[in-house]
């Protein structure tokens, strides 16, 4: 049984490009029944559960590349920290610069039975699709508790170009 003080950790990466002078993250959709039609607010850095004993850049790593089916770019990683989730989820990100199609992205995926109580199992994709958005876009787009990435993802971008 798992108690208050050793919560899930997540670990991911938030992707960032320069368009037209202007930062953009890619963000991901959850895939399943219980998001399709929630949009605002749902959106999300890719990212997966750490196992005790895992590096989470690690496992920051394997997660963007299962749930995009792209292998995250090489590069300098700006450590963007930790946040807390509602739930007491605790979630550490990396922020990388790179630069991908969502068009050829595609997902893991996992299995639950759907409709509820009717004995059948469907699959589902983890993360349904993944698109680029501005700073101002994403912070509308993503869950409350991950703005403050985007934030000390701005913060560490200004850093750099000074």
């Amino acid at each position: 049984m798992m108690d208050s003080m050793t919560r899930l950790v997540s670990a991911g990466i938030l992707l960032w490009r320069r368009t037209d002078g202007r930062v953009e993250v890619l963000l991901g959709h959850p895939g399943g029944p219980f998001f399709a039609a929630r949009d605002a607010g749902h959106w999300t850095v890719l990212k997966g559960e750490v196992e005790p004993g895992e590096d989470p850049f690690a496992v920051a790593r394997r997660e963007f590349e299962e749930e995009t089916g792209h292998a995250p770019p090489d590069g300098p990683a700006a450590d963007l920290g930790e946040i807390r989730q509602r739930g007491g989820k605790r979630v550490v990100a990396w922020g990388l610069e790179g630069d991908l199609d969502p068009s050829s992205c595609w997902s893991n995926t996992f299995e639950m039975e759907w409709p509820p109580r009717s004995g059948r199992l469907r699959g589902f994709p983890e993360i349904d699709r993944v698109a680029w958005f501005d700073l101002v876009a994403a912070r509308a787009a993503i869950r409350d508790a991950q703005v403050s990435l985007l934030d000390r993802l701005e913060d560490a971008l200004g850093a750099l170009s000074t």
